[in-house]
């Protein structure tokens, strides 16, 4: 059974960082693109960053400049680090990847169970 399990989040004053990681555990044969979202209370749920399997990256306007996302594929991990935190980046953040269980299979989208990212003085 394929998990994916973010950790990293919490409280964290305006200015500050974080840095979050999503893990991936089970029998799989391939991740291509990883991603992080975010949903912030009342809203829709939106993406932050994604990272595909060759290292290439893009970012919500929101996050330009301030957040990086990177990746271990030797341990199936995408990271997320977070400075110059805003209030606005209040959020559940989610991560998600595409998976192929084992070669020739199809690309499923997985997600983990979200971590609470709270900045606040």
């Amino acid at each position: 059974q394929v998990q994916l399990v973010e950790s990293g989040g919490g409280l964290v004053q305006p200015g500050g960082s974080l840095r979050l990681s999503c893990a991936t555990s089970g029998t799989i044969f391939s991740i291509y693109n990883m991603r992080w979202h975010r949903q912030a209370s009342g809203k829709e749920r939106e993406l932050v960053a994604a990272i595909s399997n060759g290292g290439t990256t893009s970012y919500a306007d929101s996050a330009k400049g301030r957040f990086t996302i990177s990746r271990d594929n030797a341990k199936n991990t995408v990271y997320l680090q977070m400075n110059s935190l805003k209030p606005e980046d209040t959020a559940v953040y989610y991560c998600n990847a595409d998976i192929q269980l084992f070669r020739l299979a199809n690309y499923r989208s997985y997600w983990g169970q979200g971590t609470q990212v709270t900045v606040s003085s």
